[in-house]
């Protein structure tokens, strides 16, 4: 196949591609600023509330949670982007004068579908490099009540782990495996599901097959009383990754480091089927701004004097919106277990690709 023949005119194809990404992007620009205000009335006082907050965090605030706005929206953006250059060409009537020209459907289309490959390559980089490290920055933020972060080495912090009915929580853990080292770490410790008393101690690293604390102390609930235990072991059984690999956030993750802690939890025998989805999501979502164009391609096409371009225009948005909602569902149904990883991120973008181009060849070509 001649990839060429689909660019028949560079001039042409160099007017749709710039009309497309104009509107695209000021459709994006639009939304994030409606959404940023609306979302800023429901955060600043959250955020002023802390002592010596001022304009500084709020404007901290807005460089930390535009990144994600713009990564929930910019695929809707592409698919009106998409809709309000063909029905503008169509209203024109230049659609009719290209077809009349020779041009076929997908000719029409394919500087349209182009620039939606080139957006989604932008979207991956954009994604992986700066969203993922506002949304870890701003879910610690918010965890600490929008008040100054500690100095971020890469530890773990507050991580919960049950064992043997009990309820381990560390504020603090350094290293890895068998060299692990816990901080500020109390026990919960329940009889029955009844909480009996709470054992609490600064330091603790792994000893044989359980946790070795140095000077605990344990407070009784029945009695009130608070007495030294000193040096004693924890968590019989509960092995270092519990601690190191408590817990993986997707949207916090870059894809490399995603796929590494994929890896470290499957050797640790941990389900992972979850994170494969949301790893291979990662590709396909930010490549629905390939699709957009073409299932929003029914409302280039058409007499637009016929009265019927209103109703392509909100056909073609229902495509989608269908194809978000699809998208949704199988990620939450991969996320259940209900569906395979490969399955839950891509099915949707395949069967949209397939109806999309169902709909141009049925109608069109």
């Amino acid at each position: 196949m001649n990839l060429g023949a689909l660019f028949p005119s560079p001039t042409i194809s160099l007017y749709m591609a710039r009309l497309f990404v104009f509107r695209t992007f000021a459709l994006l620009g639009a939304l994030v600023l409606v959404l940023t205000s609306l979302d800023l009335l429901t955060e600043s006082a959250a955020i002023l509330a802390h002592p010596g907050n001022g304009n500084a965090e709020i404007l901290r605030y807005v460089t930390l949670r535009v990144p994600q706005i713009m990564q929930t929206f910019l695929p809707y953006s592409v698919l009106g982007g998409a809709i309000f250059t063909l029905a503008q060409l169509n209203q024109n009537s230049e659609i009719i004068a290209l077809k009349s020209g020779g041009l076929s459907a997908h000719q029409v289309l394919a500087p349209l579908m182009l620039s939606g490959l080139v957006v989604a390559g932008l979207s991956f980089v954009f994604n992986d490099r700066i969203v993922t490290r506002a949304t870890a920055t701003l879910e610690q933020w918010k965890k600490v009540e929008f008040a100054p972060l500690p100095v971020d080495r890469g530890d773990r912090a507050n991580v919960w782990v049950q064992a043997a009915g009990n309820l381990i929580n560390v504020q603090q853990i350094k290293g890895k495996g068998d060299a692990a080292q816990l901080y500020d770490i109390t026990v919960y410790e329940r009889n029955k599901g009844s909480l009996t008393s709470i054992l609490t101690a600064k330091h603790g690293a792994r000893a044989g097959g359980a946790w070795k604390v140095d000077a605990a102390k344990r407070f009784d609930v029945a009695s009130a009383t608070l007495a030294p235990v000193g040096d004693t072991l924890i968590g019989q059984g509960v092995r270092p990754d519990q601690f190191t690999l408590a817990h993986v956030d997707p949207d916090s993750s870059s894809f490399a480091e995603l796929r590494v802690a994929i890896g470290e939890l499957k050797a640790a025998g941990r389900p992972t089927k979850a994170l494969e989805g949301s790893l291979w999501h990662k590709l396909s979502g930010p490549l629905s701004a390939f699709l957009m164009p073409l299932l929003g391609g029914v409302s280039a096409f058409g007499l637009a004097r016929s009265g019927k371009l209103f109703v392509r225009v909100v056909i073609g948005m229902a495509l989608g919106f269908l194809y978000f909602v699809a998208d949704n569902f199988a990620l939450a149904m991969g996320n259940l277990g209900a569906y395979p990883p490969f399955l839950a991120a891509w099915a949707p973008f395949l069967l949209f690709l397939m109806i999309g181009e169902a709909v141009l060849l049925r109608t069109e070509e």
